[in-house]
């Protein structure tokens, strides 16, 4: 249970399903900050949830006015860092990345406990690996070809636990552990997910991706089966776009940029939207009593949301 749970964590590019197109499988897009359309005409919902992270905007749902307000000047005094009275674009930017990453600490939070034996605070590679691979990697274990599967596993993992552990002491911090279960997450990692995907996917060993290997990782096609239409604009997106040196192959470079594509830092659109209109006076930052008189773009609250259905009332933030 413990190899199935770790394995299910660890195993960010593994592939899920067969009939999966790849772009739902491999490409790692940063989520949206809340699945509401972003239009103010017709509400706040997704300035809530980009400010306060999905799970809690559900729990200031439930409040009052009073307390709502009550909670949001709570959260403005630890948004503003330095203290100086202002929550700056900056400060306000770091706040809202940091809920949408609740979801990550949440999972290695959940892991933690479960590697650091010891319970100095970090994690060693012997811990991980003795509690991960022990029982599989033991001479009484016989099944050669599970063994086998292992030890090739243990391998890739080790390798992805000295490329997080960044001064190479073979302990990994909760940081590095971090970049551990998430690499596609740090920008230190992204040379490694590249790797992992390559390697995934290129089952003749030549260390790139030539056009059956691509449309292979997500489509078996059955005896008598046509091939879907989206598999045949798969078959177009590979030679039109991903092979962007019309070589016939995917190289690491073309890799990244398929599974690794810029990003629009949807934090930060919504730091400034959220200051350009709450900011009265145009200093380009924003009091606490500015974002209090604008409290409900932030925060939702039950007359804000018309009494809907009550949900369990989450601790305060």
């Amino acid at each position: 249970m413990m190899l199935l749970k770790s394995l299910a964590s660890l195993c960010v590019l593994a592939a899920v399903a067969l009939a999966v197109p790849a772009k739902e499988k491999r490409v790692h897009h940063h989520a949206d900050l809340s699945d509401h359309d972003h239009n103010d005409a017709q509400g706040f919902q997704y300035d809530h949830e980009a400010f306060l992270g999905k799970e809690e905007a559900k729990t200031f749902d439930q409040l009052t006015s009073d307390e709502s307000k009550d909670r949001l000047a709570k959260i403005v005094d630890r948004i503003d860092t330095d203290k100086d009275g202002y929550v700056s674009h900056g400060e306000l930017h770091y706040w809202i990345k940091h809920r949408q990453r609740r979801y990550i600490e949440e999972n290695v939070n959940k892991h933690w406990n479960e590697y650091d034996k010891n319970q100095d605070g970090k994690i060693g590679w012997e811990e991980y690996k003795n509690t991960t691979y022990g029982y599989y990697l033991d001479e009484e274990f016989d099944d050669v070809e599970d063994k086998d599967t292992y030890r090739s596993m243990l391998r890739r993992d080790e390798r992805r636990f000295k490329t997080a552990d960044r001064d190479g002491d073979g302990i990994a911090t909760r940081e590095e552990f971090t970049a551990f279960l998430h690499p596609e997450e740090f920008d230190y990692m992204k040379d490694l997910v590249v790797q992992e995907t390559v390697e995934d996917i290129d089952k003749n060993g030549d260390g790139k991706i030539n056009l059956y290997e691509y449309i292979g990782d997500m489509y078996t096609q059955e005896d008598g089966e046509s091939e879907p239409d989206w598999v045949q604009t798969e078959r177009k997106q590979f030679s039109d776009f991903r092979d962007a040196n019309k070589d016939g192959y995917l190289d690491a470079g073309e890799v990244a940029n398929w599974i690794l594509p810029g990003e629009i830092d949807h934090a930060d659109n919504e730091a400034k939207h959220l200051i350009h209109e709450t900011d009265t006076d145009k200093d380009e930052k924003i009091t606490k009593k500015e974002i209090l008189a604008n409290w409900n773009m932030f925060v939702g609250s039950q007359a804000t949301n018309y009494g809907e259905d009550l949900t369990k009332r989450h601790d305060e933030l």
